[in-house]
């Protein structure tokens, strides 16, 4: 006997092509006083999202809209970077995951700060992302100042 199922119960593979976005910008703000915003729940839900949530050990919850998107931080190296990999709706692990890192890199000659954003993830062309950057790092400037 053969059973349909309605494609809405099926896990699909997710057909959407990746794409790695990467934009830097200046900051006038020490690392110090930026990492926090970029590696912190309380620090993101400031300006990145509507809130995040620590879950688990490394895990957090960012929240939008009133929707949930699980991630754990996949790597950080304190005042210079972090990583957040995405996971699926069981907060598992996937492959070929959508991941946020921030990096801040300073200038040894002008002695600015920078802001590199990687964003793996599906959607929006790089004019769209540019613009959602601009917008989420002029929030930031605000909470810090710079």
């Amino acid at each position: 006997m053969l059973r349909f199922f309605p494609l809405s119960s099926m896990a699909l593979p997710d057909t959407q092509t990746k794409t790695r976005f990467v934009v830097e910008f200046p900051i006038n703000a020490s690392p110090k006083i930026l990492f926090p915003y970029l590696a912190t729940a309380s620090g993101l839900s400031q300006w990145f999202c509507d809130d995040v949530r620590y879950v688990e050990g490394q895990r957090l919850n960012f929240i939008w809209d009133q929707d949930n998107h699980y991630a754990e931080i996949s790597g950080q190296r304190l005042n210079r970077a972090v990583r957040f990999v995405f996971l699926d709706e069981h907060r598992q692990p996937v492959a070929d995951a959508n991941f946020l890192e921030f990096t801040l890199d300073s200038s040894q000659v002008t002695d600015e700060v920078y802001l590199r954003v990687v964003d793996y993830s599906t959607g929006h062309d790089a004019a769209e992302k540019h613009e959602m950057w601009d917008g989420l790092v002029g929030k930031l400037r605000e909470q810090v100042g710079g």
